[in-house]
């Protein structure tokens, strides 16, 4: 199955994103990917699983199919999606023919969602993967976001939808759990307690490379100094900045950060995390790796 899709319009940061780059750090190039990992295999498995996806922000996309048929599969935070002006259930499917419109637009949370096929995204893998890195602008369509005027090609077939009951639409609740950081032990015990007792709250200042969160209560007001050699950064980690901001690093993360990294969010909470708009009060809470692994193995 192949089709001609065309961008009529993207918000801000939309782009190609397949599995990930694995395996390129050592090459200063982060693995990408989706924000949302978890959604990103929900709409593979409504859709059919074709390779790549469309990810998208909260203002939302809306194609067009220029030629050719396919089926999508839609899913991330809470989105409004309409078929030729008919609203379907969210996360959800459809066959896309010739001439067809989708449009998606922002519902009540979340900060990504994604559009993925029955048939393979038509780019050409760069350094394994097609996904765009918006750090090293590679990958996806000239190492860019995608916006309106785009054309975007489907070729090949992916398999059969595998999803025969959808999972619950609400966003999971409670602190983000993490493990304690590299540089953990720098920080004072009090104040490794009063990171875990305050309430931080989402900036607007967020993308694909890090948020930063907004510390009222001033747990990092006075920030450690310190002198480190750079080191590798994996994504989650929570590094305070010279100024005493905490930022969490996302999937665009630099390769390596000489500020100190006081936790890592674990990898079973990295997508609801990804997903928390701004203005979203966030506290966090340690566990054990090998708690974090056996969630991790349990999805």
């Amino acid at each position: 199955m192949s089709a001609m899709l065309t961008i009529l319009r993207a918000g801000p940061l939309t782009s190609v994103q397949d599995a990930g780059r694995f395996g390129m750090l050592r090459h200063g190039i982060g693995a990408s990917g989706p924000m949302d990992g978890g959604a990103f295999a929900l709409a593979g498995a409504l859709a059919g699983g074709g390779c790549g996806s469309v990810e998208f922000t909260m203002a939302g996309l809306e194609i067009g199919v220029a030629s050719g048929r396919c089926r999508v599969g839609f899913a991330g935070g809470d989105f409004v999606v309409k078929h030729n002006g008919v609203v379907l259930d969210w996360p959800g499917t459809a066959m896309l023919r010739a001439g067809d419109t989708l449009a998606v637009t922002p519902g009540t949370w979340g900060n990504y969602g994604y559009l993925r096929f029955d048939a393979d995204i038509d780019l050409p893998p760069v350094m394994g993967s097609m996904a765009t890195s918006s750090r090293a602008q590679l990958g996806g369509l000239d190492g860019r976001v995608l916006r309106a005027g785009d054309a975007v090609a489907l070729r090949g077939g992916g398999e059969s939808a595998t999803l025969a009951t959808l999972p619950s639409a609400e966003p999971a609740s409670g602190p983000i759990r993490v493990i304690w950081g590299l540089h953990a032990d720098l920080f004072p015990q009090a104040l490794r307690q009063r990171f875990l007792a305050a309430e931080f709250v989402i900036s607007s200042r967020l993308d694909r490379m890090g948020v930063r969160l907004e510390d009222a209560a001033g747990v990092f007001a006075e920030p450690v100094a310190l002198s480190l050699v750079s080191d590798a950064i994996v994504p989650g980690d929570i590094q305070i900045l010279g100024d005493g901001t905490p930022i969490v690093l996302m999937r665009d993360h630099q390769p390596t950060g000489g500020y100190p990294r006081i936790a890592t969010v674990i990898s079973a909470d990295l997508d609801r995390f990804a997903q928390l708009r701004h203005g979203t009060p966030v506290a966090f809470e340690p566990v054990t790796v090998e708690h974090a692994h056996a969630l991790l193995r349990s999805r």
